[in-house]
């Protein structure tokens, strides 16, 4: 076959652009016609591009997937801990440590496979029949066996099957929501589009997966399987890898960190001890495995399940449903929150903002479909009845319009175009139902919406059986059949440049602009002709109609603003609709739009050397979407990225956490996510960053609290080798501090409530240590105040003539009231607290200290006990010096507290 198809190749008709191209030109090229293909091609074409299938992607087999799951620094040193624990016969603390891990690998198994069904999601909306033109006949055929250069026919409810390229159309309005973003159905042409054209303007392309909602059309595949704009969806979903939450890297890093830390201090004492003071091999070689074990944080991964796991049932109570665990923290470190516009900042509901007449500007209260509103001018409630204009104005937009306005379960929705739906809000609003229109006005005829017509016309008769022809459209089209316009009950000649004048002024606002005129006359031939509609119409009103933001987003975005985190939008609307949304939210006030076009005409360094000055990106592809995530990471961001379509699925899945809406959100999207959306609602995101953050302050607290005990115990043990002193603490005992701290105290910090301020600070810096330098500050503080109020009380017993063995038990005692008194500092970083104050708000801050007394005197008084960890009794005298050493600690920190806040007030004023 000698033909421009067998010429080129895949790749090359791959690249085509064919929204520019004419019927005859696309005909030529794929070597087909109106007849559609001949059978004998089908076959062949089959075999050179492959069925109309989406290809399933490489996965991991369960197995590896399982294994991978261990590959993890936090389970390494569990492991590690449960090993030590497991050779030093502590089985209960090992067969924790391994049910944690399991725990961990359990939930991280389950998370990936729910990911991997994202993919699934996108080839479900692939349309599973078809009707074709094949050999001059008409067929219905599995949707995979489509080639290119096939003729398709599609009628209103169906799924466009394939890429296709419009030759006939008839009133055709397909949704493409899920891949471009644009809030209501898209009216097509068959007209060519210039190369540049975004693909939400390609009015002569429907793709694959959209929807067919009115009219009928035909066309000519000209892309199928993975060459489709849905096909490269599923190629970028495919390709993207899922990245590390800030949390994990911190972690990970804390990790390496802190092993080598420990690994050397339990070095050190071996050393010391035997080689410089002569201790036993065996009894230095316990004691490094005793600060090993006490200092390994096999804490800190079950807390921060723990914290993670806590703050998901929080989010929860917040409609925001995690799927990803790490994602709670994750959303908390965010500094850029990309969102999509339609029904995420607004409404997704139609509504009228302004009613323009010849003498008056009316504005219209109350957003959405809940017809609760009023007329004003100027601030000043109306009453529409002394406005001839106005009334007849909202007459004409309900009885020309095909919508229905229903009220179900309390709510408000709207069947039909959503403009259509807004102007039968009004007349609710008003008192001029659709109901009593068309009871007191009944319809003779109608003449539909089309494309190349841009209005829509019907005939009525009033209660006084007077003609009234209605009509409503583009208003550059109305303006062409009007010759005279309505002020108050006077007709006068059109006055056109002020019309012009006003639709200009109100799209520059971003609405969406409907002309509305009447003609007072029946039809020449007692039905609507086109005829009729040439001229004589009284032009009545632009009807100015926008989708409005929610009011609750325009608090959540001021309240982004105050927590130092940028809000961008980037929608498939146009720019001018999207600034006007922008300019209500505060986002990108007074700063120009970037568009698709645009984007696409930068490359990655261009991008992103602009990302972070622009905050509104309108027209925008799912090639865009991903493009603009990459820049904002690649500038050091860390980006939460919010959508429902398809269209959306890539950029959710490489952002830092993907945020999707689980009411009007399609399952690719929630699928390629790590958090859902359960109202749909922006406001939402802002209450999850403030759990997030919550998160992530408690693991911080959790760290700044277990690293003490270990620094303290290694410190006590260090100074008694250096000064060849009597070890205060056996190995057995280390080991007990570190369990019952490890196991009771600390994790009542995960129950921590937020703090205050939490939403009125910049977020973390994305390359900020783990370990700050005030972190070390901080616990090398607490743990040399431990040090000196343990070792000091042990000397003190000794220097006194107390027994060895009661010496110890104060050092034991000693260390863990400190660590009692420390929890509550804890509960503030900064901030102060008291006694009182620190026992309460946090129920569980008073449980744990409870339960760790009670185990102290069981410790302590228990003969078992005293047997196993050689304690003995103590008197009340020392049970209180073992209580003021711990109060020692308590007001020494909040003493620092003090000086580092009067610090940071000196350096504020100064620079004020």
């Amino acid at each position: 076959m000698t033909n421009q198809l067998a010429d080129k190749n895949t790749e090359a008709l791959r690249q085509t652009k064919w929204h520019t191209l004419t019927q005859s030109e696309i005909e030529k090229i794929l070597q087909t016609g109106p007849n559609g293909l001949k059978t004998a091609e089908i076959q062949d074409r089959l075999a050179r591009f492959g069925s109309n299938r989406l290809p399933p992607p490489k996965r991991r087999g369960p197995l590896i997937r399982l294994l991978m799951q261990f590959h993890n620094i936090l389970l390494y040193i569990m492991t590690a801990a449960a090993l030590i624990t497991a050779l030093l016969d502590h089985w209960v603390d090992s067969g924790v440590l391994l049910a944690v891990i399991m725990v961990n690998v359990f939930i991280g198994f389950i998370q990936e496979g729910k990911a991997e069904t994202a993919l699934d999601s996108i080839r479900a909306m692939l349309s599973p029949r078809a009707t074709v033109i094949r050999d001059d006949s008409r067929h219905e055929i599995d949707a995979a066996e489509l080639v290119p250069g096939d003729v398709v026919l599609l009628v209103s409810g169906d799924r466009v099957p394939a890429d296709i390229r419009l030759t006939s159309i008839r009133e055709l309005q397909i949704d493409e929501a899920t891949l471009t973003g644009e809030s209501i159905p898209v009216k097509k042409h068959i007209e060519t589009s210039l190369p540049d054209t975004s693909l939400g303007d390609r009015s002569g392309m429907i793709y694959s997966g959209t929807l067919v909602v009115f009219g009928q059309a035909s066309g000519i595949v000209v892309s199928t399987g993975s060459t489709t704009e849905l096909g490269k969806i599923n190629q970028m979903l495919t390709d993207i890898k899922s990245l590390s939450t800030p949390l994990l890297r911190q972690i990970d890093n804390f990790g390496r960190i802190l092993a080598i830390a420990i690994l050397a201090a339990s070095v050190a004492t071996f050393v010391l001890g035997t080689i410089w003071r002569g201790h036993a091999p065996e009894e230095m070689f316990m004691m490094a495995i005793a600060l090993i074990a006490s200092a390994i944080p096999e804490g800190l991964p079950a807390i921060m399940t723990v914290t993670l796991a806590l703050g998901v049932q929080r989010m929860a109570r917040r409609n925001a449903i995690i799927r990803q665990l790490p994602a709670v923290e994750a959303l908390g470190s965010v500094t850029v929150i990309c969102s999509d516009k339609t029904g995420t900042l607004t409404r997704n509901e139609m509504t009228v903002q302004h009613v323009i007449c010849a003498d008056h500007v009316f504005n219209i209260s109350g957003v959405g479909y809940t017809p609760a509103g009023e007329c004003n001018i100027d601030g000043h409630v109306i009453d529409p009845a002394h406005y001839p204009a106005l009334t007849l104005a909202i007459r004409t937009g309900v009885l020309c319009n095909d919508a229905r306005l229903q009220k179900e379960h309390g709510q408000w929705h709207v069947e039909g175009d959503p403009t259509e739906g807004a102007l039968l809000v009004l007349g609710e609003k008003t008192s001029f139902s659709s109901h009593l229109a068309n009871t007191a006005w009944p319809r003779l005829d109608v003449i539909p919406f089309e494309s190349q017509y841009s209005f829509m016309a019907t005939y009525h008769r009033d209660s006084d059986d007077k003609p009234w022809i209605f009509v409503k459209g583009a208003p550059e089209r109305i303006l062409e059949m009007c010759t005279t316009q309505l002020r108050q009950n006077n007709e006068q000649p059109l006055d056109a440049g002020y019309w012009q004048r006003m639709a200009t002024t109100t799209a520059a606002q971003g609405l969406r602009l409907l002309a509305l005129a009447c003609k007072r006359t029946a039809p020449q031939e007692n039905n609507l002709k086109m005829t009729d509609m040439e001229t004589g119409f009284t032009l009545l009103a632009l009807i100015g109609i926008i989708d409005p933001p929610r009011e609750e987003v325009i608090r959540a975005v001021a309240e982004c603003h105050r927590a130092g985190i940028r809000v961008k939008m980037i929608t498939g609307d146009h720019a001018e609709t999207a600034c006007a949304i922008g300019a209500q939210l505060a986002i990108g006030t007074g700063k120009p739009a970037l568009t698709g076009v645009e984007i696409a005409a930068m490359d990655d360094n261009a991008l992103r050397n602009v990302v972070m000055n622009i905050d509104i990106f309108a027209r925008a592809s799912p090639e865009h979407k991903l493009r603009l995530v990459e820049a904002l990471q690649a500038s050091g961001q860390v980006v939460a990225m919010t959508g429902d379509g398809v269209n959306d699925a890539p950029a959710l899945k490489r952002a830092d956490v993907g945020v999707a809406m689980g009411m009007k959100g399609t399952e690719v999207a929630k699928e390629a996510s790590d958090i859902v959306l359960a109202d749909d609602n922006f406001a939402t995101i802002v209450s999850a960053v403030r759990e997030g953050r919550a998160v992530y302050d408690n693991l911080k607290k959790f760290i700044l609290f277990m690293l003490p005990v270990s620094g303290g115990l290694t410190l006590i043990i260090i100074a008694a080798i250096l000064f060849e002193l009597t070890l205060p603490l056996t190995p057995a005992q280390a080991l007990w501090i570190n369990m019952v701290t490890a196991s009771t105290l600390g994790l009542a910090l995960a129950f921590e409530p937020a703090e205050r301020n939490i939403m009125n600070r910049h977020p973390r810096p994305p390359a900020e240590a783990f370990l700050s330098g005030f972190f070390v500050w901080r616990i090398l503080m607490v743990s040399v105040l431990m040090m000196i109020s343990a070792l000091g009380l042990f000397l003190w017993e000794l220097g006194n003539g107390t027994r060895i063995e009661t010496a110890h038990t104060i050092a034991v005692n000693t260390i863990v009231m400190a660590e009692m008194f420390y929890l509550l500092n804890s509960r503030h970083i900064f901030a102060p607290i008291t006694l009182i104050k620190g026992l309460t708000g946090n129920r569980y801050i008073l449980l744990t200290i409870v339960v760790c007394t009670l185990l102290q005197i069981v410790y302590t008084h228990l003969p078992a006990m005293q047997a196993i960890f050689k304690s003995t009794d103590l008197s009340v005298l020392e049970w209180c010096k073992s209580i003021a050493a711990g109060l020692m600690v308590f007001y020494a920190i909040e003493l620092e507290k003090f000086i580092i806040r009067c610090t940071h007030f000196v350096s504020l004023t100064a620079k004020g």
